[in-house]
């Protein structure tokens, strides 16, 4: 929004102010970030800038850390992992979390506050506690060191993101819609996957990207639950970070950035479709 033209000293002041303090907690949450992107090209085994990059010597820069990357057996297993687990996860948690939406936004529900609290706890619980809390019980049941238990877990830290995101499509549903449905003979099923889905679609595959997102980026429960067969990307960082420094490392995180670049991309695309279809103007 533009600056009035009555402004006074104070707003213009605050107003300028205002987008400078932005701009440096901009810097400070991305900076981080920023910097291995170029050390991720670096020509030497070091996590630092070297003479010839800082003087922009095409010598100093190099894409061996990539190659090394997509030719390494280990890595490509850590990436099979870890799609597979992200992708059935993702599944699970889409349906599980879809159904508690559509199920907490039923005027008649009892306790729904207490349900919904419930649903995202693990959101707020301490991820350390929940991944020592699933190992304990895993063991128990037999599924530690198991890629199921794995996904598994993966399915109740990316359940919240899910019901989040549809109950908040859900606000704008219109519950006639169904009834209408049921009024001119179509079933519960039909009128589910004829009118429900394509309504709550956007809100669903919003939390779906956040599900896979969350999944694919877990280290701490792997850490307790996965075996010597179950090396995840994150896992596999981690391990190398405290064994043996490489700037393969700095690769994949820039690789990992690009696509979580990716998806939040798709995420404001749907959030302006969704937007649209419910007559509104994206911001």
């Amino acid at each position: 929004m533009a600056l009035p033209t009555y402004a006074g000293p104070i707003e213009r002041t605050w107003y300028y102010s205002f987008r400078v303090i932005c701009g440096l907690i901009f810097f400070f949450l991305i900076a981080p970030i920023v910097v291995i992107v170029p050390l991720s090209f670096n020509a030497v085994p070091f996590f630092t800038f070297t003479e010839a990059m800082l003087s922009f010597d095409p010598e100093g820069y190099s894409l061996k850390w990539y190659r090394e990357f997509f030719a390494s057996l280990n890595w490509q297993g850590a990436v099979k992992n870890s799609v597979i687990i992200a992708f059935f996860a993702t599944i699970l948690a889409t349906a599980l979390g879809t159904a508690a939406a559509l199920g907490l936004s039923r005027p008649f529900m009892p306790y729904r506050t207490a349900i919904m609290a419930l649903l995202i706890s693990p959101m707020v619980v301490p991820l350390i506690i929940s991944a020592a809390g699933m190992y304990f019980f895993y063991t128990k049941i037999g599924l530690a060191s198991t890629h199921l238990g794995i996904i598994l877990a993966h399915t109740a830290l990316g359940t919240p993101f899910v019901v989040i995101t549809v109950t908040a499509t859900l606000v704008g549903f219109d519950q006639s819609l169904t009834r209408a449905s049921a009024s001119l003979g179509a079933d519960g099923i039909r009128t589910f996957f004829k009118v429900t889905v394509p309504l709550v679609l956007p809100g669903m595959i919003s939390g779906a990207l956040f599900a896979f997102i969350t999944s694919f980026d877990e280290v701490v429960v792997v850490l307790f639950l996965a075996g010597i067969e179950e090396y995840t990307i994150p896992r596999r960082m981690f391990s190398g970070i405290r064994e043996q420094i490489s700037p393969t490392i700095l690769s994949v995180a820039t690789i990992l950035v690009v696509l979580s670049i990716f998806l939040l991309t798709a995420l404001e695309l749907l959030r302006r479709r969704n937007e649209r279809m419910r007559g509104m103007t994206p911001a």
